[in-house]
């Protein structure tokens, strides 16, 4: 499929999306939320893809929120379509098996922040900027930023940010737990393909579980969250790619996976 607002490459297993209205500084409308939601669809069927890297075009912006012009056109029930569209594509992208980095170029509000949240880790530009300023528009967050940001940052620092609509820099954001990295501009994309490389070298079934099970795990108790961790366990112990790591590591050599899925 051919997409107006994304531009998508693969290579190696790993796959970049990245978002394409550079003039409009990449804001999300209900265009780009539609290819965006019918690509993650793709690259969920793509066995071939081992992990997922998320950056915006041009210099200026990951993506710098909804797209205003439109928004303002909208009735209440538009702004919700809109929305449930938003959030709809997000929990795709959280909802992936696979891992997803956010390689934050640039400014990421409102729906940009949005969706780098649901990304599993970010790395950031010494230049990005991070906010939710929808209540300067007298708005709210509507694509899933009121419910990840408190679970990614805590209450307190969350409720600041919302209340306030202020933005933050790469340097604060790490400082709050929100980008596990700050880089160059100029390296941002190379280092976020370097951990992605790295990433995508280990077992399919071990990466999915793993990921599963801290996702799943967040969501419960201790003890459920253990049961969920034995569950995966189990179900790597039952894949090639756990008995060519065993055998690799006693024939003190480096493991060759296949990725394929348990027996």
């Amino acid at each position: 499929m051919t997409y107006e607002n994304l531009i998508f490459e693969e290579k190696d297993g790993i796959a970049t999306l990245t978002f394409n209205r550079p003039k409009a500084l990449n804001a999300l409308n209900n265009a780009l939320l539609g290819e965006m939601a019918q690509l993650l669809d793709e690259i969920r069927e793509n066995e071939q893809i081992r992990v997922l890297v998320l950056t915006g075009a041009g210099e200026k912006a990951f993506v710098a929120g909804a797209d205003i012009t439109e928004l303002a056109s909208f009735t209440p029930l538009q702004g919700k379509l809109f929305a449930a569209r938003g959030q709809d594509a997000i929990n795709r992208l959280q909802g992936l098996s696979i891992p997803v980095i956010a390689a934050v170029n640039g400014f990421a509000l409102g729906g940009g922040s949005e969706i780098a949240l649901a990304a599993d880790f970010i790395y950031a530009s010494e230049n990005a900027r991070f906010g939710l300023p929808e209540i300067t528009l007298g708005l709210i967050p509507g694509f899933g930023g009121t419910q990840r940001l408190p679970r990614q940052i805590g209450a307190a620092r969350a409720k600041e940010m919302i209340f306030t609509g202020k933005m933050i820099t790469a340097a604060e954001a790490q400082e709050m737990g929100l980008v596990n990295r700050v880089c160059s501009a100029e390296t941002l994309l190379s280092e976020a393909m370097e951990t992605a490389g790295a990433i995508a070298a280990k077992g399919r079934v071990a990466l999915r579980a793993a990921k599963e099970s801290v996702n799943n795990g967040l969501n419960v108790d201790l003890a459920t969250g253990i049961r969920f961790e034995l569950d995966a366990f189990a179900l790597c112990m039952a894949s090639p790619d756990a008995r060519e790591g065993t055998k690799a590591f006693l024939e003190k050599r480096k493991a060759k996976f296949s990725g394929g899925l348990a027996d």
